[in-house]
């Protein structure tokens, strides 16, 4: 059974969170504030994160920068209101999704389901195995990049894109086609939420190979 920790301080927000999710099996811990959400992270195993923005002592934020400085978990972000900035700031600091309330039921748990999913290679990437591109190198069952041998610590989404480029080398890639390849389902943010984990990618992997091309997208060249 996937566990969850929600860290949410609306008490009517918890109770809908937690009665989606026991609806379908998942094990759920609620934390009210950023700090408690900290503590309960630490001393337990999750599969995902759910963390609002807005929290009473540390923001969603700073809760964020410190969990992902400690771990690649998956975070999806719940938000108040949409805010486009806020968005961008979110996946800056390596979140793996941005929902807005209030949400759909059914379209929460599809995200969440998503989300859980692309955390898994699949049996097409598990066959993969290893690709390599220069100093470049990504292992796909343990969903795992290595520059010169070295690990680098990438999210779940930044694995992903950059996977999608060792792929198509040497072939553009739109926003679009990476937002369908990697999310998986409708988007319907910010398609520069991909300049952002453009950005992080090459601050992580340190090496000039991801191209921009003006008004199509990205492409992997040497």
């Amino acid at each position: 059974m996937k566990r969850i920790l929600a860290i949410e301080a609306h008490l009517e927000t918890q109770k809908r969170i937690q009665a989606f999710l026991i609806e379908h099996n998942y094990k759920i811990d609620i934390a009210s504030s950023g700090t408690e959400g900290i503590l309960k992270f630490q001393k337990n195993s999750y599969d995902l994160i759910l963390l609002n923005a807005i929290l009473p002592d540390i923001d969603g934020y700073s809760t964020c920068q410190i969990i992902r400085g400690q771990s690649n978990i998956p975070i999806i972000m719940l938000s108040e209101c949409y805010d486009k900035e806020n968005e961008i700031r979110a996946f800056e600091l390596g979140i793996d999704d941005y929902i807005t309330k209030p949400f759909h039921h059914t379209v929460f748990i599809k995200r969440i389901e998503a989300i859980l999913r692309r955390g898994l290679p699949s049996e097409t990437e598990k066959n993969m195995g290893i690709l390599q591109f220069n100093e470049l190198m990504l292992n796909f069952p343990a969903y795992t990049a290595y520059i010169n041998g070295e690990k680098v610590e990438l999210t779940t989404k930044e694995f992903e894109i950059i996977a999608m480029f060792l792929q198509n080398q040497g072939k553009v890639l739109s926003r679009s086609d990476l937002l369908d390849k990697v999310w998986g389902y409708e988007y319907y943010g910010d398609v520069r939420v991909i300049d952002t984990h453009i950005k992080n990618l090459r601050k992580k992997l340190n090496i000039p190979y991801i191209k921009t091309v003006k008004g199509i997208g990205y492409k992997l060249d040497s």
